[in-house]
């Protein structure tokens, strides 16, 4: 191992040993003591359910885990944006299950808590999952209802989605372990099976406070809408649990009784582990974001017995595009190469350099072809991000770049089978979409540590940024000495680089976690397994493309 190997080890383990310490914050959500107030009550927290629901030693991944980071600091924060979202097993099925986090402003809602029961459902209804909530929320955060109440990715959505879900055969069960109010109130009604928890879990519209002021009834909460009401006065629900292990264990018998589903048939065999060591990628993965490293040596950790098949390895060499197994699973992987090449031109044949990371006229014809060869094979498809964007200058202008990276564009629109992006690296401008970004529906995206995500570098942007503050300031008869200029390009970059934190992106839902790049075969193996419940339904058509 060289000494690059072993700073670059360094580097990357504190970044993963960072992950785990904000993971273990951010999983105390509203703080020890509201926990501790939580079980005076006789009740579990969101993560307790979750863990009890779900079958011991098997394996789940967390969506959104990041959710609300440093969005609330005015209100209080939303840790995990007030609730807890796993793919995980009940009883040998997967499942998705939300949760909601009382210990969090008593579970209400946030504008991002919307977005990602929003994505947990996006998630059941590609995969055709089932999907369990696990309820205990007092309803729309009031201060801020403008931001979640009205409009179509708000808080209404979900109740749609219930209903969309519900004709499309998607599984839905939801256990009331605490409040459900107003609207919410009929999330867990519009499931196809109900659960309440006695004393502790309560539904209705309007409470009895606001009873009382609207039309003068004097009532107590658990008369209105308490277990005994509904389970046995208006029928609202089908279960009565004594307590929540016994709403979780009613949960858990409905689940195993669920029959088998219609799989989409991708391909799968026997898991081997890689060949090469997987811990290697810590010291291969460069510190600075700059530096060049050859892709191929991470895609030999990620896959099975480090078995590649390469295609079209002489040609567009910007991107790498090949045939491999994940955890047994038959998978194309485009990915970025970060090597600067040598290729050969077509016309000249003449050799010329081209720099890793960037996506050029050949690669980006390559990848559309491969996609379309992943397609019709019925081959899931990884995409390795780590690009800096498509290729500029006259040369490739000429090339017609914009031509061929619509094409690329297109066929990652328009692809059927199911995608998965991890973004390694850089994930800048054009690049971030080609290489299919969150806006391209792949059915999971994470980020591993080292990512960033931005319409360009911090540098970059930066030094842009800088140009136009300068001329402000200058239109304004400020003289912008050397020491002043440094001062506020340390400024602007600073706050830029705060953007194009993984953090920040996770944050705000451009992806669904940050993850351990030693947990990427995990999330990719989970990810096919949810895929496989939902048959392909239409045929693969690229549409209108200029050749």
């Amino acid at each position: 191992m060289d000494i690059n190997f072993n700073k670059n080890e360094d580097y990357n383990k504190l970044l993963v040993s960072d992950l785990k310490r904000r993971l273990a914050k951010v999983k105390l959500g509203g703080g020890e003591k509201r926990i501790e107030k939580l079980h005076t009550k006789g009740k579990m927290t969101a993560r307790e359910r979750i863990d009890y629901l779900l079958d011991s030693k098997s394996e789940s991944i967390e969506i959104a885990a990041f959710a609300g980071e440093d969005m609330y600091k005015d209100h209080g924060g939303c840790p995990s944006g007030g609730g807890v979202v796993k793919i995980g097993y009940v009883k040998g099925k997967q499942c998705i299950v939300v949760a909601n986090d009382a210990t969090v402003k008593a579970g209400a809602w946030f504008p991002i808590t919307g977005k990602k029961n929003l994505r947990a459902q996006e998630i059941a209804i590609e995969n055709r999952l089932p999907i369990i909530y696990l309820v205990d929320s007092a309803g729309v955060y009031l201060p801020m209802q403008d931001e979640i109440f009205p409009d179509k990715e708000h808080f209404g959505r979900i109740f749609r989605n219930n209903a969309v879900m519900s004709s499309m055969g998607i599984t839905q069960i939801a256990a009331v372990m605490g409040s459900c109010v107003a609207g919410g109130a009929y999330l867990p009604i519009m499931s196809d099976e109900a659960l309440i928890v006695d004393k502790t879990g309560s539904i209705f519209l309007a409470g009895s406070y606001l009873v009382k002021a609207a039309i003068g009834e004097s009532i107590d909460n658990e008369t209105l809408g308490g277990a005994t009401t509904h389970c046995e006065i208006s029928g609202v629900t089908d279960y009565k649990a004594k307590d929540d292990k016994n709403a979780l264990d009613t949960i858990k018998n409905i689940v195993d009784k669920i029959g088998d589903f219609d799989k989409a048939g991708f391909n799968r065999v026997t898991a081997v582990k890689p060949k090469e060591n997987p811990e290697d990628i810590y010291g291969i993965l460069p510190k600075s974001r700059a530096d060049q490293y050859d892709m191929n040596t991470i895609i030999k950790r990620l896959v099975d017995n480090s078995e590649f098949e390469e295609y079209k390895a002489g040609y567009g060499q910007t991107i790498i595009t090949g045939y491999a197994r994940i955890d047994g699973w038959a998978v194309g992987i485009v990915a970025n190469q970060r090597q600067i090449v040598k290729t050969t031109g077509a016309k000249t044949k003449s050799a010329e350099m081209q720099f890793g990371g960037v996506i050029y006229n050949d690669s980006a014809d390559k990848a559309t072809r491969f996609i379309a060869n992943c397609n019709q094979k019925k081959i899931p498809l990884v995409f390795l991000q780590d690009v800096t964007g498509f290729m500029v200058g006259s040369k490739s202008e000429h090339g017609g770049i914009i031509k061929d990276g619509a094409k690329m564009v297109n066929a990652v629109s328009n692809s059927v089978v199911p995608k998965f992006t991890i973004v390694i690296g850089n994930s800048y401008g054009a690049g971030n979409y080609a290489m299919c970004g969150k806006a391209y529906d792949p059915r999971l995206i994470v980020a591993w540590p080292s990512a960033e995500l931005a319409v360009m570098s911090g540098k970059s942007a930066a030094k842009v940024l800088l140009q136009i503050e300068k001329a402000s300031l200058e239109k304004q008869g400020e003289t912008i000495t050397a020491e002043k200029e440094e001062a506020l390009y340390n400024t602007i970059k600073s706050r830029y680089d705060n953007q194009v934190s993984p953090y920040y992106a996770a944050a705000r839902l451009w992806t669904d976690a940050v993850i351990d790049p030693l947990d990427t075969r995990t999330w990719i193996s989970m990810g096919i397994e949810a895929a496989n419940h939902a048959p392909i339904e239409k045929p693969f058509n690229l549409g209108v493309i200029q050749v």
